[in-house]
């Protein structure tokens, strides 16, 4: 094992190993994207205050730029990289809390919550800024703690989260330069 590798896997043993049973249920429900839905009910109410009629652009553009994060995490960097994740590494057996049990799938190389969850933080921060100026502190910790939830129950190393993080960010703020370009400055020159 590489060093590299070696310090992911000893800062995932030790941030696993900081639970307490009361945290258990919380994590487990903080770690469900469903769990968030108020949430996400705000952000629409505050796009459609900012944004008007022009709103379905933005939730256009967001579904966008949850399709690349997901699938460039799911399907393209999972497979390439098939590195397991803690909870199905033998090398863990024994050693990992799992509050909810084993992943669904077997490879954990970029967190697909992370990127999804950074990816729309970078995307909407920018683009409800004019209306909501603290709304990034809001979506940066809702994916922090979305994110820190997939270490706490041994479904990702904290490399799998910063990686899945850094690619989150790459495709919202790409995604958003795109539709300040396509959307924004057109709807600006009519």
């Amino acid at each position: 094992m590489d060093t590299l590798s070696t310090l992911d896997s000893d800062l995932f043993l030790y941030l696993n190993d900081l639970h307490v049973s009361w945290m258990d249920k919380v994590m487990v429900l903080l770690t469900d994207m469903w769990i968030w839905f108020p949430l996400y009910l705000l952000l629409i109410y505050w796009a459609v205050k900012q944004y008007g009629k022009r709103c379905w652009w933005v939730f256009l553009a967001l579904g966008v730029v949850v399709l690349c994060s997901d699938q460039l995490s799911s399907h393209v960097c999972k497979p390439y990289f098939q590195r397991l994740r803690p909870c199905f590494n033998p090398d863990f057996e024994g050693l990992l809390h799992l509050p909810k049990g084993l992943a669904g799938g077997r490879f954990g190389f970029t967190s697909s919550h992370a990127a999804n969850t950074f990816a729309i933080a970078a995307f909407l921060t920018p683009a409800l800024h004019n209306y909501k100026p603290w709304v990034g502190i809001i979506l940066y910790l809702w994916a922090f703690i979305s994110s820190y939830t997939r270490i706490y129950i041994g479904y990702h190393y904290p490399g799998d989260i910063l990686c899945g993080a850094i690619l989150g960010l790459l495709v919202g703020l790409v995604l958003w330069k795109v539709f300040q370009m396509l959307v924004l400055k057109s709807k600006q020159r009519a």
